[in-house]
């Protein structure tokens, strides 16, 4: 069984951290993935960094630039992931815009996902109808889970048709703006939370954007088996580094 959905599985409500790979540092990636471990985080969403991330805030986008800057690519990320499985158990998913992996090669990008022990991708510019109808059968070879978002304006028939070729979680973004935006959940998000809830969907949803503390993460979990930190996880890392990981966990956990 995937891990995704061994994880999923646990009678508890999961946390997923998703930072940008080479950022602060470009030799922090494994670093990062090990403390976040060690803090008991439940998922990893390792970002990598494109020049142009339509869906990403500020915070993210930043990251995304100092990454570059710093030599992130593809195949350095890969370089520093292929003995990640000897110190790390936990699921972990690439999350990335589609032109980086057709640049790589999918089937090739999906082998090598494979090969360092990736359990599933996020990839937010990919439509769901293409990749239903060419790209389903290689990620599934491959043993690969893709998370596709949802939003607030996305319909009730396209949610369902989502939910019928996933095979892992659906990623609920909380809001129809940016990553690292919302200060808070209103009951026009929280109404949104029970809806989706109550459409008994035949995978869990895990919540994002917006998520940065212990009452975000609280009221985010309430319809839904979990949520994501991204954009106050990286703020973190820009003001500590990497050495305080436990440190922002603990006051999400509490």
């Amino acid at each position: 069984m995937n891990r995704i959905n061994q994880k999923l599985n646990e009678d508890k409500k999961l946390l997923s951290i998703y930072f940008t790979a080479g950022y602060p540092n470009l030799n922090d990636t494994l670093t990062i993935i090990e403390n976040l471990e060690k803090s008991s985080v439940d998922m990893i969403e390792i970002g990598l960094p494109f020049s142009d991330p339509l869906a990403d805030g500020p915070t993210i986008q930043a990251s995304s630039t100092e990454a570059l800057k710093n030599g992130m690519t593809t195949e350095v990320l890969f370089k520093q992931l292929k003995d990640v499985r000897k110190t790390v158990s936990i699921p972990l998913i690439l999350m990335g815009y589609f032109n980086p992996m057709l640049q790589y090669g999918v089937e090739a990008f999906c082998k090598k996902c494979q090969e360092i022990g990736i359990d599933g991708l996020i990839i937010p510019d990919l439509p769901v109808d293409v990749y239903n109808e060419q790209y389903k059968s290689t990620f599934e070879k491959y043993g690969l889970i893709n998370v596709f978002l949802i939003t607030p304006q996305t319909s009730k028939e396209r949610i369902k048709f989502i939910d019928s070729i996933s095979n892992g979680f659906i990623y609920m973004v909380s809001s129809a703006s940016v990553t690292g935006s919302s200060k808070g959940f209103g009951d026009t998000q929280t109404n949104y939370f029970k809806r989706i809830a109550d459409m008994q969907l035949n995978n869990p949803q895990i919540v994002g954007f917006g998520i940065n503390n212990n009452d975000t993460f609280t009221q985010a979990t309430t319809y839904a088996k979990g949520a994501i930190i991204g954009s106050a996880f990286i703020k973190h890392l820009s003001n500590n580094g990497v050495n305080k990981i436990e440190n922002f966990i603990s006051s999400v956990r509490k």
